[in-house]
């Protein structure tokens, strides 16, 4: 971008990680080219807010999960998307970004180009097309200039699909390693009791009301068997009650903690992990922590699964490439059955010595270099909308 005028950038994230990610980025833009080059439009929450976005509304208005709580929304969010994509086209800035949540802000993008094929349009975050609805890759190369992807081995699946040029920029995980990584004098060695069993049940209420049972029958299997266990359950604010109320009923003490520092934590103190299928997978491979992950859905979800077509729904074992993690779905979501899993990972067994081995890699797998994955992305989307208005 040149900086001899002040350059137009639209942003629209559809959630609260849109957010997060969205105002990182608009402090790398501003360290690489300088405050007062530039001008922020468009939609975000408080961390872009706190940035200097003024949003065209709250995400509360479209940040909604499941297809039981979408349907009600509709036409809320269509309006919300007709009226966002008018004020790109009003704006008419030097580039839009969307951020991940594709159901909205791909809907935003597609009606953009459609009317003005002139505003370059930049994604950052890959919808999972390695996933399901391979299709949407090709599509996007209608509508998508560049993508930034998070995850290593996106690159090739849009190459391989025929999507539009992406380009790997790095998690944001990678740049909380210190917080994830324990000292030496935090995570004790196993062997000496109690184990520490780090709780995650998902940072969703339907999450949570369909896990926490199986989740406290696998520690009371345990602990009939014998097995010390000291457990910590880190919970995001708008759960932490229900989740309190859910472990009423357990037969082991739970510690619950809010807030991060108190997750980070709880990370790097703990030994084993018992998990919903999330990025939070990554979170503790990055950490050294062996896992058994677990996940259920509505039945109509259950019942779409052979639209998924990848190996694993573990994100972890989807970058290692290698399905070391074992994972525990639907009907398979069981105390006993989860119990069994967990039991080798708590000793000094060749199942344990997988996993940590596994984990061993993901720095190589995952590194940028120098870069952090924010500065990265502002380094292309210079490159990408110079070159576009070079043409």
């Amino acid at each position: 971008m040149a900086e001899t005028a002040r350059r137009r950038i639209f942003l629209v994230a559809g959630e609260e990680s849109g957010d997060q990610l969205g105002a990182k980025l608009m402090r790398a833009l501003r360290a690489r080219l300088g405050s007062d080059s530039m001008q922020f439009e468009g939609v975000g929450g408080h961390r872009m807010a706190g940035e200097g976005l003024a949003s065209l509304f709250l995400l509360d208005e479209i940040a909604v999960m499941g297809i039981s709580a979408v349907v009600p929304r509709i036409p809320k969010i269509l309006n919300r998307i007709a009226f966002t994509a008018d004020a790109v086209l009003r704006s008419k800035p030097d580039v839009l970004v969307i951020i991940d949540s594709p159901d909205f802000t791909h809907r935003v993008a597609r009606r953009v180009r459609a009317s003005d094929a002139s505003i370059p349009i930049i994604d950052y975050v890959s919808p999972s097309v390695w996933a399901w609805r391979p299709g949407r890759a090709k599509a996007m190369r209608s509508y998508v200039d560049h993508v930034l992807a998070l995850l290593p081995f996106e690159p090739d699946a849009h190459r391989r699909l025929s999507g539009p040029p992406t380009t790997y920029v790095g998690h944001p995980l990678i740049e909380r390693l210190d917080d994830l990584r324990p000292t030496p004098s935090e995570r004790p060695r196993l062997g000496d009791s109690p184990v520490r069993l780090l709780v995650l049940p998902g940072s969703r209420r339907s999450e949570v009301s369909r896990l926490m049972e199986p989740f406290g029958q696998a520690l009371a299997v345990l602990n009939a068997a014998g097995i010390s266990l000291e457990v910590t359950i880190p919970a995001v604010e708008r759960l932490a009650g229900e989740i309190a109320g859910r472990v009423k009923s357990w037969t082991v003490p739970v510690s619950i903690v809010r807030g991060e520092e108190a997750k980070w934590a709880a990370f790097r103190s703990a030994q084993v992990a018992l998990a919903a299928s999330g990025t939070v997978t990554l979170e503790l491979a990055l950490s050294g922590i062996p896992m058994v992950v677990a996940y259920k859905v509505t039945p109509l979800e259950w019942f779409l699964r052979f639209l998924v077509t990848v190996p694993s729904v573990v994100l972890a074992n989807l970058v290692l490439r290698d399905n070391i993690i074992p994972e525990l779905l639907q009907e398979a979501c069981t105390g006993e059955r989860l119990a069994d899993a967990l039991l080798p990972l708590m000793r000094d067994t060749p199942a344990r010595s997988r996993q940590v081995a596994a984990f061993a890699r993901l720095d190589e797998l995952m590194t940028i270099g120098d870069e952090t994955p924010s500065g990265r992305a502002a380094r292309i989307i210079d490159s990408v909308v110079t070159g576009i208005q070079s043409r």
